[in-house]
């Protein structure tokens, strides 16, 4: 089970680090927060809550590979946005240009 749990921690590190490349502190972010949910369900010894929580892994690294593309600001001011294959099928959602203005 220890195996399981390394591996889901990996991907989900993985998944982050193909979402967000170039995105310096979304990678760190996302690291963190990865890093301190896990943390958070050291105490469980449960199997089947160590099964569900596993699956929410999986399912989160699945969302961010696919469902998650990274926007970058071009020389033209508009941003452009590169969908891989994984992002096939899924919609699209564009921010809003008040959305993004709150980002910066």
């Amino acid at each position: 089970m220890k195996g399981e749990v390394l591996s889901a921690y990996r991907s989900l590190l993985r998944a982050t680090k193909r979402s967000f490349a170039g995105d310096t502190l979304m990678l760190t972010e996302s690291a963190s927060e990865i890093r301190r949910k896990f943390q958070e369900s050291r105490h469980v010894t449960s199997e089947p809550e160590i099964r569900k929580l596993l699956e929410e892994a999986r399912e989160a690294s699945h969302f961010i590979s696919n469902m998650i593309v990274q926007a970058k600001l071009t020389s033209r001011g508009g941003y452009e946005m590169k969908p891989s294959k994984d992002h096939a099928g899924a919609t699209l959602e564009v921010p809003t240009e008040e959305l993004l203005r709150k980002s910066k």
